[in-house]
C-alpha cells in the first residue's frame, strides 16, 4: 500500500460521518470581508484556470469540498456527476480541494483526477483552506448549498445520497 492510499484510507474512516441540516437565516458565505472566497481555478473539464469566486455570483451554488486522496470523495463525485446534467443552468457546482500543489501533487494531477471522474464544472485549489474555514467544514467530503445571495441553506458532512441532494437542490431552487 503506498503512502497516499494509506493516508486516504485512514482519513476516509474518520471523515465519513453524515449530518445534514438546513440553516435558515445563516449569514452570507464570505472570507470575513463580506466578499465571496476566491480560489485558484484549475484548467480541467468544465473549469478554467484563474480566480474563481465561491460561491458563484447571483446563482444558487453547491460547494463540494474534496481531496484527490479521499475515497469517500470518489463516491460523492459519482453522485454529483449523475445529478449535474439535471441541474446545469439552474444551479452552479463548484468543487474545491485544499490540497497543496507541489511536492508530489501538481495542478495536472488534480485535472487528471477530475477528468477520470467525469467532473464537468468549476474546480479550484484552496491550499489555505479559506473555503473550508468559511463554511465550518469538519471533514471530507463536505457539501454546502447556498442561495443566489450566497447564504448557506444546507450543509452535509460525508457522502450525501442523490435523493438527499435532489431534495436540498429543489428546496433552494423553489425558495
Amino acid at each position: 500500500m503506498n503512502r497516499r492510499t494509506a493516508v486516504a484510507t485512514i482519513a476516509g474512516v474518520g471523515l465519513t460521518g453524515g449530518s445534514a441540516f438546513a440553516l435558515g437565516g445563516a449569514g452570507p458565505f464570505n472570507d470575513g470581508d463580506g466578499l465571496p472566497v476566491r480560489v485558484e481555478g484549475i484548467d480541467a473539464p468544465g473549469s478554467d484556470a484563474g480566480r474563481l469566486r465561491v460561491p458563484r455570483p447571483d446563482r444558487p451554488t453547491l460547494v463540494d469540498c474534496f481531496a484527490t486522496w479521499c475515497g469517500p470523495c470518489d463516491r460523492q463525485m459519482e453522485t454529483l456527476t449523475a445529478l449535474y446534467p439535471e441541474y446545469e443552468g439552474r444551479l452552479d457546482f463548484v468543487s474545491v480541494t485544499n490540497e497543496r500543489v507541489g511536492s508530489g501533487l501538481s495542478r495536472a494531477d488534480i485535472a487528471d483526477w477530475w477528468a477520470r471522474r467525469d467532473g464537468d464544472w468549476a474546480v479550484g485549489v484552496d491550499p489555505e483552506s479559506a473555503v473550508m474555514s468559511a463554511i465550518g467544514a469538519d471533514g471530507l467530503p463536505y457539501l454546502v448549498l447556498t442561495d443566489a445571495e450566497g447564504v448557506v441553506r444546507w450543509r452535509h458532512s460525508g457522502v450525501a445520497s442523490g435523493e438527499r441532494l435532489r431534495s436540498a437542490f429543489e428546496a433552494v431552487l423553489e425558495g
